[in-house]
């Protein structure tokens, strides 16, 4: 095993337990890694809360989801989200679905979700919103094929997040650190925005250049560093800040 792909499970492992302790999600919901030495596959857990995933947990598929060798586990169904992403984006390199419950109230009324602080960098101004009925009519909202993943994939564009109507989000980036980091400022963006339309009828919204040179800052070593150092502590684990 190349030590790329060794670092890559271990922040698969280390990644999963973050987004469990840190709230955005619970029994349900998935985070993946592409392979580093073969972009044609991928990386996740079996079907598992991903507050209990071990190395022992992870199990490897090619990019139309069929897993290479299931070792007798059984494997998320919505794992085409993951798949039809790593297809259309190959700048991505890691995936994460999640229920968080603030989020979506923004998948069924009509506010829009965008980054409103310098801690949300790489959320941007335009989070859409996927419906799978609009498609694919009446369903039980989940991703379970891969034209419903295609077409998740294609309303993401070049974005880093995208909703999903009645369900949830999903977010992807350029390594597991900061697929975390941006589905824990999701959460955190929602949740301040939920706030604020309590008290206040007005929304100050970030212009482009403040996003532009905010998403430069949050995505800097230094900044991505202290906060993976800080939630894998966290979560239980060793990490230094490198």
């Amino acid at each position: 095993m190349s030590e790329a792909l060794e670092t890559a499970l271990n922040d698969l492992v280390i990644g999963n337990r973050i987004l469990a302790n840190e709230g955005v999600v619970d029994a349900f919901g998935h985070i993946s890694v592409r392979h580093p030495d073969r972009p044609d596959r991928f990386f996740m857990a079996c079907s598992r809360a991903p507050g209990l995933v071990t190395r022992e947990d992870l199990v490897e598929f090619d990019l139309d989801c069929n897993p290479i060798d299931l070792r007798g586990k059984t494997p998320y169904i919505e794992r085409p989200i993951h798949g039809a992403s790593y297809q259309a984006h190959p700048e991505v390199n890691s995936v994460v679905h999640n229920h968080a419950y603030e989020v979506i109230p923004f998948g069924i009324g009509d506010v829009k979700l965008s980054q409103v602080t310098q801690f949300g960098g790489g959320i941007g101004a335009d989070v859409p919103v996927w419906d799978i009925a609009e498609h694919f009519g009446d369903t039980d909202f989940l991703v379970r094929t891969m034209d419903h993943g295609r077409d998740l994939a294609h309303t993401l564009g070049e974005r880093s997040c995208c909703l999903m109507a009645c369900h949830g989000a999903m977010v992807v980036g350029p390594s597991v650190q900061d697929a975390v980091r941006l589905s824990i400022y999701l959460m955190v963006t929602a949740r301040l925005l939920s706030d604020t339309l309590k008290i206040s009828s007005k929304l100050r919204r970030l212009t482009e250049g403040e996003i532009r040179i905010t998403r430069e800052m949050t995505e800097g070593p230094s900044t991505m560093d202290r906060a993976w150092e800080y939630w894998a502590r966290r979560a239980g684990f060793e990490v230094g800040a490198g």
